[in-house]
This record gives C-alpha cells, sequence and structure tokens, in this order.
C-alpha cells in the first residue's frame, strides 16, 4: 500500500466517526452563536471596551469542539454512569449552597481557577441524561413509575430552587414534563401533577373560574386514577386549598421574585422599579419596526437603557438593531433547531436516543419561548437565558454540549436517512 493510500485509509476511518452526524443542527447553532458574538458586541459598544462578543466566540468554538467531541462516543454508555452523573450533579449544587459565590440576589455560581462556572446549566444536561435512562426500559408508566421519576428529579430541582434560582427549577420542570410525555405517561397525570399549580394562580383572579377548575381536576382522576372514588375526592380536595398552598409558596419568594411574577402583567405600576426592564425592552423591539435600525443604531441598545441587555434581554437588542426580519430570522433558526430535535427522537434506534432527544428538545423550546415571551411582555422576567443568543459560559457550554449528545443520538443511529 502506498503513502497516499495509508494516508486515505486512516483520513476515512477518521471521517467514519462522523457518517451521520447530523451537519444542519450543528450549522444552525453555530451560526446563532456567531450572530449573537456581534450583537453582544453592539450592546457594549458605547460602553467601555469589553470583551464580552470576543468571548462569546471563544467559548462557542470550544463548544463546537465538545460537540463534535461527544458526536463520536456512543450514547449508550451514559446508561451505564447514569447514577454517577446524578450524584455528581446535586453534588456539585450541594456546593454551590456551602461555598457559591453571590451575585444578583442568589447564590448560583462556584469560582474555579478565577471563572464562576454555574452548576445549574450543567445539571440540566445530567438531569435528561438520568430520566432518559430510567424511562427507557419501561414499557407503561405505572403511578409507581411516576413517583420514582418525579423523586429522582425533585432532588436537583429543590436544590436549584434553595439557591433561589426559579427560572433554572422551571426549565427541570419543563424536562421532566416533556420526557414523561413522551414516554407516554398518561396526559391525565401531567394535567393533575401540575393543576395545583394553576389553581392556585386562578385563585387569586377568579374563585368561580377556580371552583369549576377544582371539580374538573376530580373528573380527570376518576377516569385517569385507580380507587375513583379516593382519588376524584383527594385531586378535588388538592386543588381546592391550592389557594392558601399557594400564598405559602408565594410567601418563600424573594421580593424581586415577587416584582417579576406581577409586574409583567402592568409594568406601569413600577417603571422605575421592576417594570423598568419590561417597559424598556418592548420600546426597543417596537422602534425596530421591519427592517430595524442597523447595527450600533438602537437607542435604547447603545443607550445602555436595558441593563445587563447582553444576557437575558438579548433578544430586545436584535429587535431594534435588526428589526422584525431579524427577529423572525432568529425564530425560524429555533424552529429549525426544534424540527431537527424531534426527527432525531422520532428516528433514534431505541428510547434512550429517542428520550435524550426529546429532553434536550424539552429545555430549549421552554427557555426560548419563556425567554422571548418576557421580552416582548407576554411571560414575567424569570432569569432564563436565551440559548446560544445569551452571554453565559456555563449556558452556552452546556447548550453545545446537549447538542454534542443528540448529535450521538443522530450519529449512531440506524443505517437510513431522514430528510
Amino acid at each position: 500500500m502506498t503513502s497516499s493510500s495509508r494516508i486515505s485509509s486512516s483520513w476515512q476511518r477518521w471521517w467514519r466517526g462522523w457518517q451521520h452526524f447530523d451537519w444542519s443542527l450543528l450549522l444552525v447553532t453555530t451560526g446563532l452563536t456567531i450572530f449573537a458574538s456581534v450583537v453582544i458586541a453592539s450592546t457594549q459598544y458605547s460602553q467601555e471596551a469589553t470583551p464580552y462578543g470576543w468571548n462569546h466566540i471563544f467559548l462557542g468554538v470550544i463548544g463546537v469542539g465538545l460537540a463534535l467531541a461527544l458526536a463520536r462516543v456512543r450514547y449508550e454508555v451514559y446508561l451505564q454512569w447514569r447514577w454517577v452523573i446524578y450524584a455528581l450533579v446535586n453534588a456539585s449544587l450541594l456546593a454551590v449552597i456551602f461555598i457559591g459565590t453571590s451575585g444578583l440576589g442568589a447564590q448560583r455560581w462556584i469560582t474555579i481557577f478565577g471563572f464562576n462556572v454555574q452548576p445549574s446549566e450543567f445539571a440540566k444536561v445530567g438531569l435528561i441524561i438520568t430520566l432518559a435512562a430510567n424511562l427507557q426500559g419501561l414499557r407503561s408508566i405505572t403511578l409507581l413509575n411516576l413517583i420514582q421519576v418525579l423523586a429522582i428529579a425533585a432532588v436537583p430541582w429543590a436544590l436549584v430552587f434553595l439557591q433561589p434560582d426559579l427560572g433554572t427549577s422551571l426549565v427541570f420542570g419543563a424536562i421532566t414534563l416533556g420526557m414523561l410525555y413522551w414516554a407516554n405517561v398518561n396526559p391525565g397525570w401531567l394535567v393533575l401533577m401540575i393543576s395545583p399549580l394553576v389553581a392556585a394562580i386562578i385563585f387569586h383572579f377568579s374563585i368561580p373560574i377556580w371552583l369549576v377548575w377544582s371539580v374538573g381536576m376530580g373528573l380527570i382522576a376518576w377516569f385517569t386514577l385507580p380507587w375513583r372514588l379516593f382519588s376524584t375526592v383527594t385531586a378535588t380536595a388538592i386543588n381546592l386549598i391550592s389557594g392558601k398552598l399557594g400564598e405559602v409558596f408565594w410567601g418563600l419568594l424573594k421580593d424581586y421574585q415577587k416584582d417579576r411574577l406581577i409586574l409583567f402583567l402592568d409594568p406601569d405600576k413600577d417603571p422605575l422599579g421592576g417594570g423598568y426592564h419590561l417597559i424598556q425592552s418592548r420600546i426597543a423591539i417596537g422602534a425596530g419596526q421591519l427592517w430595524g435600525r442597523g447595527l450600533h443604531q438602537g437607542t435604547q441598545t447603545q443607550l445602555n437603557f436595558i441593563p445587563e441587555q447582553h444576557t437575558d434581554f438579548i433578544f430586545s437588542a436584535v429587535g431594534e438593531e435588526w428589526g422584525f426580519v431579524g427577529a423572525i430570522a432568529v425564530l425560524t433558526a429555533y424552529w429549525f433547531i426544534c424540527l431537527r430535535l424531534v426527527l432525531i427522537a422520532q428516528n433514534a434506534k431505541d428510547n434512550f436516543g429517542s428520550l435524550l432527544a426529546i429532553g434536550v428538545f424539552s429545555m430549549l423550546i421552554f427557555q426560548v419561548v419563556v425567554n422571548i415571551g418576557m421580552t416582548i411582555g407576554l411571560a414575567p422576567v424569570t432569569g432564563i437565558p436565551l440559548p446560544w443568543m445569551s452571554y453565559g459560559r456555563s449556558a452556552l457550554i452546556t447548550n453545545f454540549l446537549a447538542v454534542g449528545i443528540v448529535e450521538s443520538v443522530a450519529n449512531h443511529r440506524s443505517r437510513f436517512k431522514f430528510f
């Protein structure tokens, strides 16, 4: 064999590691990261020279490298390490409580070699792996199985909620619900799971609707749960007392969290306080009109009317400087990413791979909907970052790790193609 033939053969064996790689998924996520670096740099244009844009690009390069490396690893290996991963997740979240760094009213970071690392971001991927491993072998989900899965999710959820980090704890809930639905859990059970929260909210707006809701939950329990009479009475009672329970949990929230949950309904009640971000964000997005004011030309963005715009409120900068067209382009990119994730889940060779893809899908779509919703005044400010767009080291690396795991599912599927 000639030298050139050996080189060609080695190259083919090396390249075979990505033979079924979904390049379009990685391309779009990389494109979002590059575009985000431009927008992030724009938000810092009128301030002191801060290399947020370049840092975002640098971390994006690292993230792409990690995604490519993970795609070559067979995702089945996570089955063997699921409890180790789960233990590391909870240990890191516990470490935040004892040795964490505080900021913005919460204790969420651990300082490692001078960098602040947010374990709750990486815990999202850890939870997805653990839940997928525990759901993949179940042909049908019984109530006992459901309780076991909820218990697994409850530990990291509680540790994150205590930081306090309400936004990330909501993401954990979305991941759990999405994966349970994909695992064919009875939809009625999922409705009953979230019914107390809904009832607590309705109670403060309309008591008649709250009563109708409680009776409706009792009917769902009658048709979906065993021990019909007991289950119906219990479900109805839980929803009836949820108004008072809601007041108890409301008292556990910090003042800034209460403001975020209330003021999105009417931010003009406190225009210089809790409603300030929402008002300025809506002004910025509306000012962009169809084509936007142009890069470095947005008044709200350049004059720093929106604090910390390069993180949670990055979409308002897109709306102001790139307009409706730019905002739709970003939304289309997220739609495409979600489409690829669902297709990979549908075409995975086993339940474990399918659940991994749906877990990542649930994580991303919830964050996108809530983040963009809060920038346009349709959702409360929860501190949830916009995937690949918001500046944040831990969040960006986590998103690429998640993509790498899903790419492994696509890369090691059965040998057939899908569009």
